[in-house]
């Protein structure tokens, strides 16, 4: 005997709840993004074509953010596409830890070129460009900060301008130590710094994305205590065949066989896995099939 519990409207994820946030930081982050771009080649600041650089991933990256929730709504409920297309959501974040890396390597790239002879960068026009950026960036921060907690695509968005933000600040000391001191160096050193600030937290980004994507069990949920919990339950002798996988950030599914004793009342056993596994563990889509007197034998003929 099988049972599917979940709602009978299509679900909506984390990130879709936070589309207008979303949507404004990704305004905000183009209009600044071409300020910044325009000083910084006018003025040859790596610091600010760093900034720039990363704010461009802030664009980019809300921009697949916005149109990775689209196409998981339009497409929930067609036939065929029986999960919806949610894990679009997971390949957004990850694409934009790829462009968080790639921007911490040219920004390593062109400072090693820069340091023998670092050329001279006007700090006024870095000063006025930077301090509009923190603007802009502070705003965004703002704006995506609830979803970030809920939602791994929203999250992505919010570290690029996390890191814009600290970028931004790095961008005005460069500026200031140049306009009034005229050191060179300042330029290119906080452009790596910049650079590597992201490294730690884009990683922890990726991590996060591959794990879905493998379909990992969620970090929260201990399966050896899970499956313990479910053997404990009145009329279970065993569980096997047993996952648990995400779906996207905030949709865990889960699937099990359970053995239980002949006789027993199945829609009692039913009820109290699915309430274990909502209450407990926050698992409310799970397909379990219940197994009477050794019908689990079959299941461990399979070659995989």
């Amino acid at each position: 005997m099988g049972h599917d519990h979940g709602h009978g409207a299509a679900p909506v994820s984390a990130s879709a709840r936070h589309l207008g946030p979303l949507a404004a930081a990704f305004g905000i982050a183009a209009a600044f993004m071409v300020v910044e771009l325009v000083v910084g080649l006018a003025t040859r600041s790596l610091a600010l074509i760093s900034d720039a650089a990363h704010m461009l991933t802030d664009v980019v990256g809300v921009g697949l953010a916005l149109a990775a929730i689209v196409v998981a709504r339009r497409s929930t409920g067609r036939p065929g596409r029986t999960f919806g297309l949610y894990r679009a959501e997971v390949l957004a974040a990850l694409a934009n830890a790829v462009l968080l890396f790639g921007v911490a390597g040219y920004v390593g790239y062109e400072a090693a070129t820069r340091l023998a002879d670092p050329p001279e960068v006007p700090g006024l026009p870095v000063l006025i460009a930077a301090s509009l950026g923190l603007l802009a960036n502070v705003v965004s921060f703002l704006l995506l900060r609830k979803g970030s907690t809920e939602s791994l695509n929203v999250r992505g968005a919010y570290l690029e301008v996390l890191a814009d933000l600290i970028g931004s600040l790095g961008v005005l000391l460069s500026g200031a130590i140049t306009l009034l001191f005229g050191w060179r160096y300042a330029d290119p050193i906080v452009g790596v710094a910049i650079g590597l600030f992201v490294l730690p937290r884009t990683w922890t980004l990726a991590r996060r994305s591959l794990r879905i994507l493998f379909q990992h069990a969620p970090e929260r949920v201990d399966i050896d205590e899970l499956t313990r919990a479910l053997c404990g339950l009145p009329g279970v002798t065993g569980v096997h065949d047993l996952h648990v996988w995400t779906l996207t950030s905030g949709m865990e599914v889960a699937s099990a066989h359970l053995d239980i004793d002949n006789g027993v009342d199945q829609s009692d056993v039913l009820r109290e896995a699915q309430h274990l596994l909502a209450t407990r563990y926050r698992i409310e889509h799970a397909t379990l099939q219940l197994e009477v007197d050794g019908a689990s034998a079959t299941c461990h003929e399979l070659s995989w």
